[in-house]
């Protein structure tokens, strides 16, 4: 596997982490789209984890570092 995917991978596990972690301190009991479901709170995480993890940075070579 190359470190592009691994990185994102890494990234998307810790988002789904964090944004179960959201919703069991954070989150509301109706109402809330986001917080009121354990399930879309974790999705909204790794989806963001992913995106934060994602490499946007081009070396000198023009390769992703």
């Amino acid at each position: 596997m190359s470190k592009f995917v691994i990185k994102i991978a890494i990234g998307t596990i810790i988002g789904g982490i964090l944004g179960y972690i959201y919703y069991y301190f954070i989150g509301c009991n109706g109402g809330c789209p986001i917080s009121s479901n354990w399930m879309i709170s974790v999705l909204y995480g790794a989806f963001f984890g992913s995106i934060i993890a994602t490499p946007t940075k081009r070396g000198k070579d023009g390769k992703n570092n």
